[in-house]
């Protein structure tokens, strides 16, 4: 009889991603998601649309993990992430099952070493990187009074659909044969293939009754500068592009008057400090780590954005 898992967030990017992951796999999945939202779940899933915690507590019955997918738009996030993990820590404690979480490289802040492992300290330097330790603290918590739980950590996510750095900055201008880069061209930046990232949950999810009570792993992606992936736009297109850096100043200035623009001028120490990813306690945990040639997880990406290669 196959498992069950709760993917809450089932609409998102990585939620979609990983809740077909699991299905492949065998799983059973429950994709929740806000309701009037079914039609973004995977087909071939038992589609739950949730909107209170009480009712995610009762969705994850029955359930072998609960897998917190749940990421609000960034305008929301400082109001709505919190409470959001919150749910997520409930639903797993009240229905005993195994919590995992997509860590994210914001807990470390300005001073982060070059490279980043499960030993590095946490001293964040933004609102969101201080919320996301915090709902690790409480996750932490949790796990002492018998939630197992296991957090993935990553780089910015690319593919799976829109949404990410790649599509939204990177390739916004791509019909006009231009590409913005978010910071100077020669500085180490950790990206992360969402259908990677999906298939290494997967993988632990298999494992995770030989795990201690409360693990962090490294995801190792792609740690890579911005002329390493301009140019690997590049290979599988065949085109030349104007690559250009963006403009943070005139972003801070919109941040004045926008909350979009002064929640993303929070993260331009990310392309600014250079940093990657060890992924050595992952590969010890699970052996051979998903990894997609990173010139194939590009063409894939923008052909699934709709571009023609």
């Amino acid at each position: 009889m196959s498992e069950t898992i709760l993917v809450m967030g089932a609409g998102g990017r990585l939620g979609y991603t990983a809740a077909e992951a699991f299905r492949i796999a065998g799983w059973h999945v429950k994709s929740l998601v806000r309701p009037g939202r079914a039609a973004f779940a995977p087909r071939g899933t038992q589609v739950v649309e949730v909107v209170t915690r009480d009712a995610a507590v009762e969705a994850a019955q029955g359930c072998a993990i609960v897998l917190n997918a749940l990421n609000p738009i960034i305008t929301e996030w400082n109001k709505n992430a919190l409470s959001l993990a919150y749910s997520a820590i409930a639903a797993a404690e009240g229905s005993g099952a195994t919590l995992m979480f997509p860590g994210s490289v914001w807990n470390f802040g300005a001073s982060m070493p070059p490279v980043l492992d499960e030993t590095t300290p946490m001293l964040p330097t933004t609102r969101k990187g201080g919320m996301r330790v915090e709902m690790e603290q409480r996750m932490r918590e949790a796990s002492e009074r018998g939630v197992r739980t296991i957090i993935l950590r990553s780089g910015d996510f690319f593919g799976g659909g829109r949404g990410s750095w790649l599509d939204l900055v990177v390739l916004k201008e791509f019909d006009k044969s231009r590409l913005t880069y978010p910071g100077p061209n020669d500085v180490v930046h950790e990206w992360a293939y969402v259908p990677d990232v999906a298939a290494t949950l997967v993988k632990l999810a298999k494992i995770r009754d030989t795990l201690a009570p409360f693990e962090t792993f490294g995801f190792p992606g792609y740690s890579i500068t911005g002329r390493e992936l301009i140019s690997t736009i590049e290979a599988v297109t065949g085109r030349l592009f104007n690559a250009r850096q963006m403009s943070w100043w005139m972003l801070k200035s919109f941040g004045r008057l926008l909350a979009i623009g002064r929640e993303i001028a929070e993260l331009e120490y990310l392309w600014r400090v250079p940093h990657r990813i060890s992924g050595e306690k992952l590969k010890s945990a699970i052996g051979d780590v998903p990894h997609t040639p990173l010139h194939k997880a590009i063409a894939t990406s923008l052909r699934d954005l709709g571009y023609r290669l």
